[in-house]
């Protein structure tokens, strides 16, 4: 894998980055007349149907009040990380002859996934803010945490990206493999529940996935009840073990990648 070294280069793997995240934005949304409704409609229909199966269908034992901001705290990162996870297992596949022949470090292919989902994720943001003001949700101290949030999962799907990215132009099959791994997870996070909802020894169990540390980051802020230490060092731990396993993987799986391409 080229490493990016001198200034010049830096900025040039910056602007190139930016430049394909730019169009990564702007083919998703050419020719879409709702564009930005997009990015927050699944979201909000995924709070909608659990909101009303856990408040109006169930009697609901897990959770917090206001329950919808509850919920919009995990969703709105989940999606980004299942939209970012998703598309990194076609990073190279999709763009086969770029990779080939660029001459920019081919993490860039990866990185712009994550960059553009992230986007996406922050425009979603105001939605929040909206249904928090008139739900009537506290906002405490603990909202600091939130862009430590936005940089922990970003470093983690850069490493979870570095990993899985070269290995699906590999092992076609492990495409369909994360799908159905992502399905198990979004039941498997404190989405829908928080991780003091757990009984033992789940809750143990529940510390080892670097979301479970993620999401409780996102909603300390309205919630700060939701705080679990264990949670937040493991996800930090977990975060920087997949970025140098990630790292160290695809520096040595881009000479087979290029010539699998």
């Amino acid at each position: 894998m080229r490493t990016v070294g001198a200034p010049g280069s830096l900025r040039r793997y910056v602007h190139s980055l930016w430049l394909l995240t730019a169009r990564d934005l702007k083919v998703r949304y050419a020719t879409s007349l709702l564009g930005y409704v997009w990015s927050v409609l699944d979201p909000l229909v995924m709070s909608a149907i659990y909101w009303f199966v856990f408040t109006q269908v169930f009697q609901r034992t897990v959770g917090a009040e206001p329950y919808i901001v509850f919920l919009m705290t995990a969703l709105l990162p989940w999606v980004w990380f299942n939209a970012a996870v998703s598309d990194l297992t076609r990073a190279f596949n999709k763009d086969a002859r770029l990779v080939r022949s660029t001459a920019i470090p081919r993490s860039i292919w990866v990185n712009r996934i994550v960059l553009s989902k992230g986007v996406e994720f922050l425009c979603s943001l105001p939605v929040l803010v909206v249904f928090a003001v008139f739900a009537g949700a506290q906002v405490g101290w603990g909202l600091l945490w939130f862009p430590a949030a936005v940089l922990l999962q970003a470093a983690l799907l850069v490493g979870l990206g570095l990993l899985v990215a070269p290995l699906c132009v590999l092992w076609s099959d492990l495409e369909r493999t994360t799908r159905l791994i992502l399905r198990a997870l979004f039941y498997a996070s404190p989405v829908i529940y928080g991780v003091a909802d757990l009984p033992e020894p789940f809750r143990d169990l529940a510390v080892f996935n670097p979301l479970a540390g993620i999401f409780t980051m996102y909603r300390v802020g309205f919630f700060p009840e939701q705080w679990d230490t264990p949670a937040v060092v493991m996800s930090v731990v977990m975060t920087v073990l997949f970025l140098v396993l990630g790292i160290f993987s695809f520096r040595r799986l881009e000479p087979s990648v290029l010539k699998e391409l």
